[in-house]
């Protein structure tokens, strides 16, 4: 099995192979990319949300005061939901009701950590990224994104691994990928009827999203 929310080796933080200043914040079983995989995500915009070193300095990451730096925890009554702080922000944190603003790069566990969709991806006419804008509360996004930035900050930076109880229970939750093909592999991934009877279920939807808060907005 290549990742498994229960899997002890996967929550695990094995020491640095290729990039000592910061793999150490990526879990040891994403770390089964080749070199030139590796490569061509260094040469990617959006560095900070790869399985390459992190662009921010460890000077400039400011660890969560009830943890150290780089260790994931469960957030308390997320069902399973494990959170990795990279930066945490220092402004509001999000209520039921208000409306955020957030950048995200979600992978797919199943797939070796497939990248199915980015916001970094989506660009306006003037080819900045567009963030996914969402009201806290309106059941429309998956439990995992919710529960991961109603315990986040403002400015807050946050890895979390959602298992599938908490990710997509049916195709029409948000966040969903724009692109055809990469909807049509994740969600016929997730919910393959032939791997969900031989009780691949509790691994298939296995989510990894970083996220980025960036703005709140009260009603």
């Amino acid at each position: 099995m290549i990742l498994s929310a229960a899997s002890s080796g996967f929550l695990s933080l094995s020491p640095p192979i290729l990039y000592p200043r910061h793999d150490n914040l990526i879990p040891s079983s994403l770390k089964q990319f080749s070199n030139s995989r590796r490569a061509a995500l260094i040469s990617s915009s959006i560095v900070l949300f790869q399985f390459s070193p992190l662009s921010t300095s460890f000077a400039s990451i400011t660890p969560s005061p009830s943890r150290p730096l780089a260790e994931f925890f469960d957030i308390p009554d997320a069902g399973g939901v494990k959170a990795l702080d990279i930066r945490v922000g220092t402004g509001d944190t999000p209520a039921i009701g208000d409306k955020v603003a957030i950048h995200y790069y979600g992978r797919l566990a199943a797939k070796q950590g497939w990248r199915f969709d980015s916001t970094y991806d989506h660009k306006d006419e003037t080819g900045d990224p567009i963030p996914f804008v969402f009201v806290v509360g309106s059941g429309k996004v998956i439990s995992g994104i919710e529960a991961a930035i109603k315990t986040m900050k403002v400015g807050g930076l946050r890895r979390v691994v959602i298992p599938p109880s908490q990710g997509y229970q049916n195709t029409s939750q948000e966040p969903i990928p724009p692109n055809f093909f990469d909807r049509q592999r994740l969600f016929t991934t997730i919910f393959n009827p032939t791997r969900i009877a031989n009780g691949e279920g509790s691994t298939l939807g296995t989510l990894i999203f970083d996220i980025e808060l960036l703005s709140l907005r009260s009603p």
